[in-house]
């Protein structure tokens, strides 16, 4: 009864600082104007003395209006713009209409929610820590030890960089090589790709796709310094990059000298099974691939996470210029995630999507 009893006089005084403060803004009191005093203002709302007292003390914090010693309360001069005065901005209000459940990729909640109990109740005060700027070591180690076992890439998890989805991460390879460059990417490609190096401030160069990737004319006679690649099913074409065209892209790179291929791998962990797609990163020798895939096709689009592994030449360069960044992605999704790879539960998902899309396809 007393805390209701508290809050209903805490509900007066501010509703009367709303109404004085109303009443100064739409000039009822006008600038230098004496306030009545507390006992007349109480009387005339029908409030205790120390409701109009906390309301006016609200009111001079805000500098609304000022107290004089034996004098009372005056209205500061506010500036209010001329015929201004009682106007408010209107905003319409809605509700929000929340979207209808859908598919989540074929990804089965409940071992999902099984690895998140697990993650929770073992990992004491790791999940609170502030994430290091290329992320956790734990799933960095993760993607590191699944792409060497499933994927027949080597990669240090020491180059390995986690972000918040594939915009994010193409973010970051600008941030990290320049905006001064010119981007080659592919036409058509998808549509974010472009939107974000335009938005980012760079030059995007357009390079026409033929049947088997990026025409070879367009890879020796326009000038890029950036080649931004898809490999498998680009978006929207659906074509993949021949071996032969592979190697093209990597004969620029390397005849360059200081061009870098962005190999942007979204679709590839969905080739059919016994099919594996040998990536342009896994047959670089030159170390002028950054790869980049993300868990948002994979798993779930609400799956904010992706990768880039960095060239050894690059890790410096993003030191000096990011290091001084946490990474964006929540240290529990990404000690969830790690979980889930090592445990096996990514590849029987994986194999289970497969599966189910072969049958569909007969």
């Amino acid at each position: 009864m007393k805390r209701d009893a508290g809050r209903e006089r805490e509900k007066k005084y501010f509703s009367l600082y709303q109404r004085i403060r109303d009443d100064i803004e739409s000039g009822k009191y006008g600038k230098n104007t004496k306030l009545p005093s507390k006992r007349a203002m109480s009387a005339e709302y029908g409030c205790s003395v120390i409701t109009v007292q906390k309301a006016y003390g609200m009111l001079c914090d805000e500098g609304y209006i000022t107290s004089e010693m034996r004098r009372g309360y005056f209205v500061t001069d506010l500036g209010i713009p001329a015929g201004a005065g009682g106007q408010k901005r209107t905003v319409p209000v809605s509700r929000l209409r929340e979207p209808s459940p859908c598919g989540d990729g074929g990804l089965e909640q409940a071992v999902w929610f099984r690895t998140v109990r697990k993650v929770i109740s073992g990992n004491d005060g790791r999940l609170f820590v502030k994430a290091p700027g290329m992320g956790c070591e734990v799933l960095r180690n993760a993607i590191s030890d699944y792409l060497a076992r499933c994927r027949g890439m080597t990669a240090d998890p020491a180059g390995i960089l986690i972000g918040s989805g594939s915009e994010q991460l193409y973010e970051t390879a600008v941030k990290i090589l320049g905006r001064g460059l010119v981007y080659g990417i592919e036409d058509p490609c998808f549509r974010q790709i472009s939107a974000v190096y335009e938005g980012m401030g760079v030059k995007i160069c357009r390079l026409s796709m033929g049947s088997d990737g990026i025409e070879e004319k367009d890879l020796r006679e326009k000038k890029f310094d950036i080649l931004h690649v898809t490999p498998f099913h680009s978006y929207p074409s659906g074509i993949t990059t021949s071996a032969a065209k592979k190697y093209s892209y990597l004969n620029w790179a390397a005849e360059k000298g200081s061009g870098y291929i962005i190999e942007d791998d979204f679709d590839s962990e969905f080739a059919p099974p016994g099919s594996p797609v040998q990536t342009l990163y896994s047959m670089d020798t030159s170390d002028r691939v950054i790869y980049i895939n993300t868990f948002s096709k994979s798993l779930s689009p609400a799956m904010r996470i992706g990768y880039m592994i960095l060239p050894p030449a690059l890790l410096d360069e993003f030191g000096r210029r990011l290091g001084f960044m946490s990474c964006s992605v929540p240290v529990m999704d990404q000690y969830i995630l790690a979980e889930f790879i090592s445990s096996g539960s990514f590849e029987r998902h994986l194999s289970r999507v497969r599966r189910k899309a072969a049958r569909e396809e007969r």
